[in-house]
């Protein structure tokens, strides 16, 4: 299913291509997070567009809303979402850690209180797994427990026992035709933990593994501590998938620690906030600096946003609560993503990723509103649990 067609020689960093029922996906590759069957503000049209091989739905959330009768009845995500194209859906492990006030862990699983109603959904490694048959997602998640990444030893100690549980109980459901499962590997900040967690779940032999427990609110060396820590106990010839991340910058390191797979609602997210990315950092659309700038938000991106708009434009749309202004936001963010992704892999087919790497390291300057955005992560979805 994994092939790997190239190693770096001067990093850890890979080449790949993945094989699942709804095509083949290059990688490394970022995936647009659609939690609720959509990428917000973008349509598929322009998610394809964009080059996007690859989109993202969530257990959780999509049992709430629209409900499994429904999607039933639509013929699966792909039908109901109009995607043709591979999908992941994670377990609904980390709602886990980021609705911890709704919620009750059990050996058997996790009873969560509807955001929505106050009604109960129960999600065990059973439920998670018929979900996402249901589904029809080409790459289903096992269902974890995601600790908080400075959980005291012993807490963090029960959720990876819980996690491993699951994780087996996970391999013995029935799947939809074609789809994948990949385990998660938890353990925080404990090296220990995490290395037992990792060599247990390689023994059940998942079709690909996740690298969980990481943009949780840890500081930005843990979290690279973490995956530089974890990816070494993966097998080479399976998936590596850091979830959850990362901003651009992150992005370019985690490659070069060994990642293939990565998600993140940063792109979409901050562009509501009227913050776009560019390959030397961010810029603040709605600030007065742009009242006069005829510029578009990048000179060399050809996404629509930046070939049609300019950045007074859009900070007059963002600053009257005009739609198109978030819009052409997440279309330049999203674009920039998956191109800097296409760039990485160019980079690593030529042989020239090392270079690539410095570079992008000397020009790119994250600002700390976006790290801090990221931190926040949780604390948000807990006041309002969407992407």
């Amino acid at each position: 299913m994994f092939t790997l067609l190239k190693k770096d020689p001067s990093s850890r960093a890979r080449r790949g291509r993945l094989a699942t029922a709804h095509g083949v996906i290059e990688t490394p590759v970022f995936m647009p997070v659609g939690t609720q069957a959509s990428v917000k503000a973008l349509d598929p049209r322009e998610l394809l567009e964009m080059g996007s091989q690859i989109v993202l739905g969530n257990t959780y959330h999509l049992a709430l809303r629209p409900g499994m009768d429904i999607m039933q009845e639509a013929g699966g995500l792909h039908r109901f979402m109009n995607w043709d194209l591979p999908i992941l859906t994670d377990s609904g492990g980390f709602q886990v850690f980021s609705l911890a006030k709704i919620r009750q862990v059990s050996q058997e699983g996790v009873a969560f209180k509807s955001h929505l109603d106050g009604s109960t959904l129960f999600l065990g490694p059973k439920e998670a797994m018929a979900i996402q048959r249901q589904l029809g997602s080409d790459i289903a998640m096992a269902f974890d427990q995601c600790p908080a990444h400075d959980a005291p030893e012993g807490e963090m100690k029960e959720a990876v026992d819980r996690t491993l549980r699951w994780a087996a109980a996970c391999l013995e459901q029935p799947r939809a035709v074609g789809q994948q499962v990949f385990g998660i590997v938890q353990g925080g900040s404990h090296p220990e933990i995490r290395e037992s967690c990792a060599q247990a779940l390689c023994k059940m032999d998942f079709d690909g593994y996740a690298i969980g427990g990481v943009s949780v609110g840890e500081p930005e060396p843990e979290m690279m501590k973490a995956v530089e820590f974890t990816e070494p106990l993966l097998p080479e010839n399976k998936a590596r998938y850091a979830m959850g991340l990362g901003t651009p910058a992150q992005l370019v390191e985690l490659v070069a620690r060994g990642v293939d797979m990565f998600d993140c609602v940063l792109p979409t997210r901050v562009a509501r906030n009227g913050t776009a990315f560019t390959k030397e950092g961010t810029i603040s659309i709605k600030a007065g600096y742009n009242k006069r700038d005829w510029r578009p938000i990048e000179e060399d991106c050809n996404c629509y946003a930046c070939q049609h708009f300019t950045r007074a434009y859009l900070r007059h749309l963002l600053n009257v609560n005009e739609i198109l202004g978030l819009r052409m936001l997440s279309v330049h963010n999203s674009h920039m993503y998956l191109a800097l992704m296409r760039d990485i892999r160019r980079h690593l087919d030529e042989g020239t990723f090392e270079a690539f790497r410095a570079s992008f390291a000397a020009t790119y300057r994250p600002t700390q509103k976006i790290l801090d955005q990221r931190a926040a992560h949780a604390l948000r979805e807990q006041e309002s649990p969407s992407n």
